[in-house]
């Protein structure tokens, strides 16, 4: 591991040795650094991972030993968070085949169906058990193995807390079932059963992971700590905004699962740091720059990514404390949980009211509070950060991907993507428990084809909906401004708004 730039000889000493102290009570898994209440109690085992997962290798080794013999070559992993982002950047960093399914849209749910089922394998993964947008992925491919004529239980695997209800009850209906450590919460767990088993099934060494952890944490307790310097720097050299760049690193994909575990940890109490991932080096940059090969950023971080996993959330962890914050909760997630389950009971009483648009042409229909007709003029008020959440399907309208940088460029300002609903589970959380100066860019669209969730009231694209709305309403109670752009035409609206930003 190599930490470098000129950040890391501006950290202010008394700061470093507070935090050597804190890392020490760290290691020793001391709940109370963080305040007397804190989930901290039971979420420090993520400390122990690199050494204790090992526990977890004669299982994977029996659990892709039957995956190969039964030629279940193609794999789909299906979570939220932490369940998701440590896998899919375990993959590309790997090379390795994943299909990855953390959305609710139904094209999404639908292009991540192999041609030949037979060969399929399904990863299960919730921490919970309860988590609205795994259950559905859950439920569907059931059904689908089902109509092929398949046991379910011959194709899907499942990985949850023990003693949850889809623990109980997937061990009931003869599912295999692979526990996490219920001590280490979901954004914390790369290193844990959630990001393991996917490893392993798509045939990545996991030895080698858990060997650069553990020699990577070993010098998280020193004087010299790459852990205590990056997190001073995190704190004193920016007071929101941190550029994320892993364009042509050793670890692609790096950048999004460090935005999911920085602002779900930081952002609450109206404080917190917003990681803004880019394309390029080259991409307008704000804020402390970091970057992961040797170029012009305020720090690098060059390192494995079993070095990269383990060192993020010790880094995590420590800013945690400097900010004053809980790293391990997420009070604001659940809001907009609630506001979509609201809106879904009254989809299915048939007493939803369809909100009127400020503006609709033939391809597009804007929402919002505030009198505007177009993205333009909601980009013409000052902002200390602009989001786009985009709930269209990945993988398809990835053009719309382009808008983060065309606004940024266009208004000068800071400016995130993120797909929903994925983003709930990461910068969700930073958006309404974060400092307050963000605008919102919400965009929707019309599905083509929905698919009905089996066992539910409601369609896939009746969920998504629902989960954008909700997310809307707990930003707009809060004041926070938010236009909402649904797209009739998806590929003619996404070329339309991206000329119309990018035009003087």
């Amino acid at each position: 591991m190599n930490i470098s730039g000129p950040v890391l000889a501006k950290n202010k000493p008394e700061i470093v040795a507070k935090l050597v102290a804190i890392a020490n009570r760290v290691a020793a898994k001391d709940s109370t650094i963080w305040g007397p209440e804190t989930e901290a109690v039971n979420r420090l085992n993520w400390v122990d991972l690199p050494t204790k997962s090992r526990q977890l290798l004669p299982q994977l080794d029996a659990l892709s030993a039957w995956a190969r013999s039964n030629k279940l070559t193609e794999i789909v992993l299906c979570g939220m968070g932490g369940s998701s982002l440590a896998p899919e950047v375990i993959a590309r960093t790997y090379n390795k085949e994943l299909t990855i399914v953390d959305s609710t849209d139904p094209a999404q749910i639908a292009n991540s169906v192999p041609k030949n089922l037979s060969n399929c394998l399904v990863i299960i993964g919730s921490k919970s058990g309860t988590t609205i947008e795994v259950q559905s992925q859950f439920m569907f491919y059931q059904e689908i193995f089902k109509d092929s004529k398949l046991n379910p239980t011959d194709h899907i695997v499942i990985i949850t807390d023990p003693q949850t209800a889809l623990d109980k009850s997937a061990r009931a209906d003869g599912y295999k079932v692979i526990n996490a450590d219920p001590n280490v919460g979901g954004r914390f767990s790369a290193l844990s059963a959630f990001g393991l088993v996917p490893a392993a099934l798509i045939g990545v060494d996991i030895s080698v992971l858990l060997d650069d952890a553990e020699r990577a944490a070993l010098s998280f307790t020193t004087a010299d700590s790459p852990a205590v310097a990056i997190a001073a720097s995190l704190f004193t050299a920016t007071d929101q905004i941190i550029t994320f760049c892993d364009d042509k690193s050793n670890t692609d994909g790096l950048s999004d699962w460090i935005e999911q575990l920085i602002a779900e940890s930081t952002g609450k109490s109206q404080t917190g740091r917003l990681p803004v991932v880019v394309e390029s080096s080259t991409a307008l940059s704000f804020g402390l720059k970091v970057g992961f090969i040797k170029g012009y950023f305020d720090l690098i971080v060059q390192a494995t990514l079993g070095e990269q996993f383990i060192l993020w959330e010790w880094v995590s962890a420590l800013l945690c404390y400097l900010l004053n914050v809980d790293p391990f909760n997420q009070p604001n997630v659940t809001e907009a949980k609630e506001r979509t389950a609201d809106i879904l009971a009254t989809l299915s009483k048939s007493s939803f009211a369809t909100p009127k648009p400020s503006y609709e042409d033939a391809d597009l229909a804007i929402y919002s509070d505030q009198s505007i007709k177009s993205l333009t003029e909601f980009l013409n008020s000052p902002a200390t950060y602009f989001a786009v959440m985009a709930y269209l399907t990945r993988g398809v309208d990835d053009e719309v991907i382009k808008l983060r940088a065309v606004i940024s460029n266009k208004s000068k300002t800071a400016t995130t993507f993120g797909w929903g609903p994925r983003f709930l589970h990461s910068t969700g959380q930073f958006h309404k428990g974060g400092p307050q100066n963000g605008r919102f860019i919400q965009i929707t669209g019309d599905s083509e084809n929905d698919l009905q969730i089996p066992g539910a009231p409601y369609t896939f694209a009746q969920l998504i909906m629902a989960q954008a709305l909700g997310d809307a309403a707990a930003l707009t109670e809060r004041n926070l401004p938010l236009i909402r752009i649904h797209l009739k035409n998806r590929k003619s609206a996404i070329a339309r708004l991206l000329a119309e930003v990018t035009k003087d």
